[in-house]
């Protein structure tokens, strides 16, 4: 009972990791403009993200306007588009590996080790996914400091990080407990339990 029960939990964490991924790549939050100086209210605040950019007014007007060349954009956007974009199909892969390696599912029942092992490989696409998604995370985090600290670049120019970031990361984080947990179960379904021996009779 206690390890369905874990197997469920790790697989709602898996569940929330890809949501959490999903959101991550599409929403514009990746870099927020920085409010520096004894003036914080500003008239425009300007959102970087993966596909677009978002422009938010004073007076309540949002407006987004997404890249219109993929070519044109820079080498470290276009390697984190891609790195996204396959952490999220990594982890649909797993969530559906995962559901058909889960002991309270009735699929590949009856099918010997097989089940288990499709539980660890799912556990192995979930850790795949994870830092994927992480390498995009780091490198924009990186970037976004770098270029705050820097004192010749001007103040309209500097960013902060956006929620994009820290949902990455947190992201991170479920992936690696669902991936343990199904590799611990993957080790623990290989094996068989102990040959007994009915002496009744004997004795």
């Amino acid at each position: 009972m206690a390890s369905a029960a874990l197997e469920l939990m790790g697989f709602f964490l898996g569940l929330l990791g890809l949501l959490g991924t999903t959101v991550a790549t599409v929403l514009p939050y990746w870099q927020i403009s920085a409010h520096i100086g004894s003036n914080i209210v500003t008239a425009v605040a300007n959102m970087r993200g993966l596909w677009m950019e978002c422009v938010f007014q004073s007076t309540g007007a949002f407006q987004c306007e997404t890249y219109n060349s993929m070519l044109a954009l820079p080498p470290n956007l276009q390697a984190s588009r891609a790195l996204m974009v396959i952490s999220v199909v990594l982890s649909i892969l797993a969530i559906a590996m995962a559901a058909l390696g889960m002991q309270c599912t009735l699929c590949l029942e009856g099918s010997g080790a097989v089940k288990s092992r499709v539980a660890g490989a799912s556990g192995g696409m979930f850790l795949s996914a994870g830092f994927l998604s992480l390498i995009p995370v780091a490198w924009t985090t990186h970037e976004v400091v770098q270029t705050f600290y820097q004192p010749n670049v001007p103040t309209s120019m500097k960013f902060e990080l956006g929620e994009s970031l820290y949902a990455g990361g947190e992201n991170r984080l479920r992936t690696t407990s669902h991936s343990s947990q199904a590799s611990a179960q993957a080790g623990q379904g290989g094996k068989k339990p102990a040959a007994g021996y009915d002496i009744t009779g004997y004795v």
